[in-house]
């Protein structure tokens, strides 16, 4: 059986020239922060056309140099992975069980679809009405400028995303195979860890990855808690702006250096954020 071909090329050309011209515009400030960094600072202002490099000016390292060796630049990397990464887990944990529990139970005194409104309903919230209490809530803690404290709050902000995405991950898988592991002596918590959540990996490791890109960006919290010893990427970039205006050398490598982490992650768990993103989008 021969394939069908395409019935309508005019469309379909017309479609990719518009997909790639909307992907240009979108990669441009990326290719833009990109070539800034590679220039010395009189570059920045006076090269001109697209800022290719070697064809418009000659590219230096000195700026990522510089920027690298600098105490500030090595603590805000390693404060931004920390913070990210132990606060996607910790939303993890406790958002994985919580979304099983509203996938596979019903509860009584309220119904699951009502609490998953409430959890929705924690992100609708402005994380600026919150800055305050968590302020006075850290300061009794003794917790202000500190790892633990940014971990915390982040996990609280991103906890909802984890419940409701999970949520739906564990409704799609076949409640059949849970099913059968019941008949063979499994109870409710052999079931979830043997069956349900390995099925489950793929849009685990897509959600982790979501969040640990949430937590990463995050500059609210990380300002308003932190003054000096927890200083996060995003504080970090905007720092590049004293009392000479802004380093738009500077300025680019840090964006790059804020880029260049969740870039590679997901380059490199691409087949899980894949099989995560589309889990249950075919039936049958």
């Amino acid at each position: 059986m021969k394939p069908k071909q395409n019935q309508h090329p005019l469309r379909y050309s017309i479609y990719s020239l518009i997909a790639v011209v909307a992907a240009m515009i979108f990669f441009f400030p990326i290719y833009w922060a990109f070539s800034t960094s590679l220039r010395n600072p009189l570059d920045t202002f006076t090269v001109s056309g697209l800022g290719i490099p070697f064809l418009n000016f000659e590219p230096t390292l000195t700026n990522w140099v510089d920027q690298l060796a600098t105490e500030e630049a090595r603590k805000a990397v390693y404060n931004s992975t920390v913070i990210a990464v132990f606060a996607s887990i910790l939303a993890l944990a406790l958002g994985i069980p919580a979304a099983y529990a509203l996938a596979r139970f019903r509860f009584k005194t309220i119904s699951n679809k009502d609490l998953t409104i409430w959890f929705l309903s924690q992100r609708v919230l402005p994380p600026v009405a919150t800055v305050v209490p968590f302020y006075l809530i850290m300061q009794f803690l003794n917790l202000l400028d500190t790892q633990l404290a940014l971990i915390l709050i982040n996990a609280t902000f991103v906890l909802p995303f984890v419940v409701v995405i999970v949520r739906q991950t564990f409704l799609d898988l076949p409640i059949e195979l849970e099913e059968a592991a019941f008949m063979d002596g499994a109870r409710n918590y052999g079931a979830f860890l043997r069956v349900a959540l390995p099925l489950a990996a793929p849009a685990i490791a897509a959600t982790g990855l979501i969040m640990f890109a949430f937590t990463w960006n995050e500059f609210l919290f990380a300002i308003t808690l932190s003054s000096k010893e927890v200083i996060t990427i995003p504080i970090h970039m905007a720092g590049a702006v004293d009392t000479r205006g802004v380093q738009f050398w500077f300025m680019a490598v840090r964006a790059m250096i804020a880029m260049i982490p969740p870039v590679l992650i997901a380059l490199l768990a691409q087949r899980y954020i894949v099989q995560g993103l589309t889990l249950g989008a075919v039936k049958g």
